[in-house]
């Protein structure tokens, strides 16, 4: 790829970014489809280039103001296809820092000034505002990274060449000028790539088995069905079935006396299940058959007399659950100065138990330490952290050490997310937690030319693919996949779903 360049159609446009981008070229393309195609064909003539356009726009979407910010996802003219704009996500989240109100949406291009009924037909089309250039200019780039950022001059109330044009326009170019940091990050993150995914990585078995207990339940019963807390711990994944009719409580008490209630995958403790009978609730288990497990074992350790280490986060639902079989035998242990400061009633009937989703290294460094405290300490034939856990941990361990940057997709509240996320930063690498590619902050990638992704068990793999389309387009990519594993684990349904 050749030097990255900015086209700016008016000149105004150009003042308003001037000196506000360093080194960057910025080039004053002309108003109007002939003079942005002519652009085009010269800017792009040699090979790929980063090309941002920036300028203002008219409103179509009555939410709009004068000296808003659009981000196009995707421009377009009435003669042309629309050109995705893959890194829109980050970019509108670049602006949004810089305290700006911003916008991410379909820009159309129209040969024409448009007011009147022609702006009413456009508003129809989806599109969020209009220019004379974005589609013809997307050329110039030759296949390389593009973006447009429209400053809104003018809406359907008050058109262009209206009494308030002048002030509106101040508005917009103001609006575009306090863009210059956010659209330098931008032009610093382009470039070429090598992307390693780390695999196996989303979805694990009892994700999936949770997800369509729910989709069954909706399918067999109807909606709403009700589940208590989130199904597993992915705000996309919650979304998306609140829209097909589920309905999300933080407890059973919030359920209708009745109603069908969905137990979330992370588990309950028992006395949960006890007041879904008392509410006379039509119950279908989603529990993990590996919390489960874990369930069973905390249960056989304490009604022979044992205290039970719970080797967890005592925050997370997992543990809330897991701790509920028997709290009067259970001690969370949360980390090593728990496991070598605690003390049991008899040390000689003690047993540990794992959350299922935490980092296998820290996890074993605990119950190193309580098996030397407690030589008689029983434990599970198996560790607790499911294999799901272990296997993200492990592919992440081994992309790690090959890039300079690791990236996991999944929510701020998924543990073993947050774990993929440890276990890289003591590898010694950058490695950052977002929720979907608008979090993907365009600052880590300056100067960044290998770059690992991931993902926790609890999110979608459509998720990563949007990150890997954003990173190509920064640039040219070639992504590779480091397998460590191989998964063909499945789990049956409960009964009244299958």
């Amino acid at each position: 790829m050749t030097a990255p360049v900015v086209c700016t159609p008016l000149r105004v446009e150009r003042a308003a970014l001037g000196g506000r981008l360093g080194a960057v070229e910025v080039l004053r393309t002309g108003p109007g489809p002939r003079r942005s195609t002519a652009a085009a064909a010269r800017i792009g003539a040699s090979a790929p280039r980063p090309v941002l356009v920036a300028g203002v726009a008219g409103a179509l979407d009555p939410r709009l103001r004068p000296g808003d910010l659009v981000v196009a996802d995707e421009v377009w003219c009435e003669a042309g296809e629309p050109v995705p704009v893959a890194t829109a996500g980050p970019l509108a989240a670049a602006l949004r820092r810089l305290g700006l109100r911003v916008h991410v949406g379909p820009v159309v291009s129209s040969p024409v000034v448009v007011d009147g009924p022609r702006r009413a037909g456009l508003a129809a089309s989806g599109a969020l505002a209009v220019d004379m250039e974005s589609a013809w200019l997307a050329a110039a780039a030759a296949g390389g990274p593009f973006a447009v950022v429209r400053a809104v001059v003018d809406t359907a109330e008050a058109p262009l060449y209206r009494l308030g044009t002048a002030g509106r326009g101040l508005a917009a170019l103001r609006s575009l000028r306090c863009a210059g940091p956010a659209l330098q990050e931008w032009l610093a993150a382009t470039g070429p790539r090598t992307v390693e995914l780390a695999q196996p990585r989303s979805f694990c078995a009892g994700v999936e088995r949770a997800i369509d207990v729910v989709d069954r339940a909706l399918h067999r019963y109807g909606a709403p069905v009700y589940v208590r807390r989130q199904i597993v711990h992915n705000a996309h994944v919650v979304r998306g079935l609140e829209s097909r009719g589920a309905v999300f409580v933080q407890e059973v008490e919030e359920i209708p006396r009745g109603a069908v209630a969905v137990l979330a995958a992370h588990g309950v403790a028992p006395a949960v299940r006890a007041e879904a009978e008392v509410r006379d609730l039509s119950v279908i288990d989603a529990t993990c058959p590996l919390v489960a497990k874990v369930h069973t074992e905390v249960r056989r350790y304490s009604e022979r007399g044992d205290t039970v280490f719970l080797i967890g986060h005592a925050d997370h639902e997992e543990v809330e659950g897991t701790l509920g079989e028997a709290p009067d035998h259970v001690v969370v242990i949360e980390d090593v100065a728990g496991a070598a400061a605690v003390e049991p009633p008899d040390a000689g009937r003690v047993a540990y138990a794992m959350q299922t989703t935490l980092a296998v290294d820290e996890a074993e460094e605990i119950a190193a330490v309580l098996r030397g405290r407690f030589p008689g300490l029983a434990g599970p034939r198996r560790d607790d952290i499911c294999y799901a856990t272990t296997n993200r941990q492990r592919a992440v361990r081994v992309v790690a050490q090959r890039v300079d940057l690791l990236v996991v997709v999944g929510s701020p509240n998924s543990s073993n997310s947050l774990r993929l996320v440890e276990v890289a930063r003591r590898e010694g690498v950058p490695a950052h937690l977002i929720d979907d590619v608008g979090e993907l902050d365009l600052r880590w990638l300056a100067g960044v030319r290998r770059v690992g992704v991931s993902a926790g068990a609890s999110a979608p793999e459509h998720l990563v693919d949007d990150v890997v389309s954003c990173l190509s387009g920064l640039g040219p990519v070639t992504v590779t996949t480091a397998t460590t594993a191989t998964e063909d684990v499945s789990f049956t349904l409960p009964k009244e779903v299958s």
